[in-house]
């Protein structure tokens, strides 16, 4: 494995097939389980880079005095 952190998108997307694996019905409990592992690791790093991603987010729409502006991008 690489040394550079994998994109979000690439996370996104192991994530989602992870969760097409886990939902076949021929997975044995092993192979599961690794698929279950893999799949919480990646959601804590996601996690972790979205964290990272909000607070540059706050910290770019803060204001010249201080305080900060949380807008709403969800519609």
């Amino acid at each position: 494995m690489t040394s550079e952190p994998t994109s979000f998108a690439r996370q996104l997307e192991r994530l989602e097939e992870i969760v097409r694996r886990l939902e076949a019905e021929d997975l044995d409990l092993d192979q599961a389980l690794k698929l279950f592992e893999e799949g919480v690791e990646r959601l804590r790093q996601a996690r972790e880079r979205l964290t990272v991603a909000e607070a540059k987010v706050k910290q770019v729409l803060s204001d010249h005095a201080g305080k900060l502006r949380v807008e709403d991008f969800d519609g």
